[in-house]
């Protein structure tokens, strides 16, 4: 929430953190929830929704980065992304980083927050959605992936990107065993997923139980987590992977993967993935 010239952001059930805002840029109640762009001290332009930070224009690529590219680089050779939520559009903007990316569809439920971010966030999505390989669609993510399921649709890497299972009513049905189970078989046989799933130190129950539904749907899974300091947690990631063997992305491959694709990142790289691997989860 906004009061007066600070947003008082949830971190936990029992803690918060206030954010200084210098300057208000945009504030609209969509029909699911209420979004604010606002300029604060410590973290430049910020999107939030709901009185959560969803992305900062200061640390936001240690997220997104750390969302996307350990699934991408898990994959061979991915040439059709779906994202579910993203709507700020730097997910989407990290995903066509891969030069194998022949066509990224972004799917969020909600057109005001990516109306929003095209007008006031341009260093966030850094033209994204006008990529050519780019589908910006405005819909209901558990509704689509049914559809793509009917129409035998098939994707090589899956990305979530959505609010957080405790923030918001929005998502909640997108991070259950039976969901998962659908997305496994909208994927390729090496088909790979990667989702953000809040953070595990202050909802531990609703972390282990996003666990628990990949785990249910997946033969691979990998955990991490990592500091977003606009966020004031460290925020938990989990990849799960169909048939490829997670123990491949040794620090060597990651490199490689990344410059064979000619991907440039500012956080992400072979060093930093495996501390992260190794650190492990708490």
């Amino acid at each position: 929430m906004v009061l007066g010239a600070v947003v008082i952001q949830g971190i936990g059930r029992n803690s918060y953190m206030i954010i200084k805002v210098r300057k208000l840029i945009a504030l609209k109640r969509s029909p699911y929830q209420e979004i604010i762009i606002a300029e604060t001290d410590d973290f430049g332009k910020a999107l939030v929704l709901d009185g959560y930070i969803q992305s900062s224009v200061s640390d936001e690529y240690i997220y997104h980065e750390s969302l996307v590219h350990p699934a991408m680089i898990l994959h061979p050779n991915p040439k059709r992304v779906l994202i579910l939520g993203g709507g700020e559009g730097a997910t989407l903007r990290e995903v066509l980083k891969h030069n194998t990316v022949e066509e990224a569809t972004m799917v969020d439920i909600d057109k005001d927050v990516v109306e929003l971010s095209k007008e006031y966030l341009p260093e966030m999505h850094q033209g994204a959605f006008f990529d050519r390989r780019a589908r910006v669609i405005i819909d209901d993510g558990k509704r689509f992936v049914e559809r793509e399921l009917e129409k035998g649709s098939k994707y090589d890497v899956v990305i979530m990107d959505l609010t957080d299972p405790y923030s918001s009513e929005i998502a909640k049905e997108l991070y259950t065993v039976e969901f998962f189970e659908k997305i496994s078989r909208i994927l390729s046989n090496d088909g790979v997923v990667a989702t953000q799933a809040g953070s595990k130190h202050f909802y531990e129950d609703v972390y282990l139980a996003v666990l628990n539904s990949v785990k249910q749907s997946f033969k691979y899974v990998l955990e991490y987590q990592t500091w977003i300091p606009s966020f004031g947690y460290a925020c938990n990631f989990i990849v799960g992977s169909k048939s490829i063997d997670t123990s491949i992305l040794t620090e060597e491959y990651i490199d490689k993967v990344l410059k064979d694709r000619n991907v440039t990142t500012r956080f992400l790289n072979g060093k930093s993935l495996q501390a992260l691997l190794k650190l492990g989860v708490y």
